[in-house]
């Protein structure tokens, strides 16, 4: 079935390009891409939104603590700031968790503030931090605390690091804290960054026991919204592979401690966590793939590709056996919804590899990605890791801690040598490499960095999709106008969507949603009729 896909989007880009000042025109002109994949082509990306564009972005804080620490069950996790910031990261994202026993700690439901008032932003919070993490230990008797700066303890000084260091030696558990008020970098990029800075310095290589089991790997990137993380434990378990640690869906201190004893780190969202592969694999040895787990064929060829990393025969027949048994399921699913939806347009803006993974799925079902990008990816999310040594520093990026990692001559173990490396990626195995969201993006499609309410709007009514992907910032306004948005942060009480299982529940889902009738009874704006309010910008 042909797509119904517009004219190329040259026209629709000038057409936004011309109703901003023309300092922000020149500034959206980089970050806005007509794809043509036999250029090699730049975004511009990872830079400050412009003042007075509604932007998707969210926070420093809210990558640090609501992203990476957020999904970490026995860790408790305390804002130093405001209570709307604790309450802004409780729970928003639906991650999900499995204690280990009846006796199993869980403090996700909890929401852990210092409740900073009026007089503390005066006086300063320093003791009621200390009073905090006191009133934390005395209540739970946790293993770990962790504390997280948001924007007020940056401007009036606090020494978050200071408190958590007297307080570790008080009470004798690891107290750690974040530098990550929300202001620091340019998005929750940023945040990202600082969380597996943290987690590096204070948690990773604590516990050196070696777990039975054999091709151990480490999940990175993987934050168990909707369940996803269960489905994968369980294939992961039937192919054969060890789970040593996730960062860190359905996660918890003691597999963060001990996941410098794995063979292979795979990375599922790369923006958030490559960080952490690079540091592992420079102390400790351990090399990284990067998989997607989104998609049953994604998932097929991720699961082969780590088969083959450890090269075990039996091991590569038992993921062959796997993925036999699951695609079944999968096929008869797919047989009914894809006639449906084959066809039909989709636009997403998600995450830092959603974007690009989620258009595996979409592929399955014979709908078409016409245009995609993120709200806090950079260059090298775009157009490939091979970019990174063009990519300059600039004073944003200098906020964030760099940490100065090298060897460790006791447990640094090369998983593979130099000689094996270069054979597998002779195979066409590509360790330690990212190719990005553009390489795989159709010819004259649109790739647009974070977005602005005005573009979605003009794109929403040049493309006319018939689903729209985001998050609950855009939701409704989306909806308003005729369109099906499906939430990629938090999947609207759906999910799992990765693995197999994860493809069939998303399959269904976006047939339920793009075939509904209930999007014709809303006329959108481009079809009504009347007087409609429009101004542009005059240089005086």
């Amino acid at each position: 079935m042909e797509h119904n896909i517009p004219k190329p989007p040259t026209a629709i880009k000038e057409e936004i390009l011309s109703k901003y000042p023309p300092k922000v025109a020149r500034k959206r002109n980089k970050s806005i891409v007509i794809r043509d994949p036999e250029d090699e082509q730049k975004i511009q990306a990872n830079v400050r939104t412009i003042p007075g564009i509604i932007t998707q972005r969210g926070c420093a804080y809210a990558g640090c603590k609501g992203v990476v620490l957020g999904p970490t069950r026995d860790i408790i996790n305390i804002t130093h700031g405001p209570i709307g910031c604790g309450f802004y990261s409780w729970l928003t994202r639906r991650n999900q968790t499995k204690p280990e026993g009846a006796e199993g700690e869980n403090y996700m439901t909890y929401c852990f503030s210092t409740d900073m008032q009026d007089s503390n932003i005066v006086f300063g919070g320093e003791k009621k931090l200390r009073e905090a993490i006191q009133e934390a230990y005395d209540l739970f008797k946790p293993k770990a605390i962790s504390v997280f700066s948001t924007c007020p303890v940056g401007l009036i000084g606090d020494d978050v690091h200071a408190i958590a260091k007297e307080m570790k030696k008080k009470l004798g558990i690891n107290v750690f804290a974040f530098s990550c008020e929300g202001y620091k970098g340019v998005s929750q990029s940023a945040g990202h960054h600082i969380a597996n800075n943290g987690l590096f310095k204070h948690v990773v290589g604590l516990d050196d026991t070696v777990r039975e089991g054999d091709f151990k790997i480490n999940m990175l990137g993987e934050y168990n919204i909707g369940g996803d993380a269960f489905e994968l434990e369980r294939i992961l378990e039937l192919a054969g592979f060890t789970l040593i640690s996730t960062f860190s869906g359905n996660s918890d201190m003691g597999r963060f401690a001990n996941s410098h004893t794995a063979d292979l780190n795979v990375i599922m969202c790369h923006r958030s966590i490559n960080y952490m592969a690079e540091m592992m694999e420079t102390k400790f040895g351990i090399p990284w793939l990067k998989v997607n787990f989104t998609g049953a064929k994604a998932t097929a060829k991720s699961l082969r590709k780590m088969a083959q990393y450890f090269g075990d025969k039996k091991l590569i027949n038992r993921v062959e056996k796997l993925i036999r048994n699951e695609m079944a399921a999968v096929n008869k699913v797919l047989s009914e919804t894809r006639p449906r939806c084959e066809g039909k347009l989709a636009m997403l803006f998600v995450g830092g590899s959603r974007a690009h993974h989620y258009q595996e799925l979409f592929n399955e079902l014979g709908m078409k990605t016409v245009c995609a990008g993120y709200e806090f990816g950079h260059r090298d999310d775009y157009e490939g890791r091979d970019v990174l040594p063009d990519i300059k520093i600039d004073a944003d990026s200098r906020n964030i801690e760099e940490l100065f990692v090298e060897k460790d001559e006791k447990r640094y173990r090369p998983r593979k040598t130099s000689e094996e490396i270069l054979e597998l990626k002779k195979k066409g195995l590509e360790i330690g490499e990212y190719n990005g969201l553009m390489a795989e993006m159709s010819k004259q499609s649109l790739v647009v960095d974070d977005i602005t309410h005005y573009e979605t709007e003009k794109l929403i009514e040049f493309y006319k999709p018939h689903i729209f992907c985001a998050g609950i910032k855009e939701k409704y306004v989306v909806q308003k106008m005729g369109v099906p948005l499906k939430q990629l942060h938090s999947y609207d009480y759906g999910g799992p969507y990765a693995g197999f299982r994860g493809a069939i529940n998303f399959y269904q889902e976006i047939d339920r949603m793009v075939n509904t009738r209930i999007w014709d009874l809303i006329t959108p704006p481009w079809e009504k009729n009347g007087a409609e309010i429009t101004a542009e910008f005059v240089s005086l």
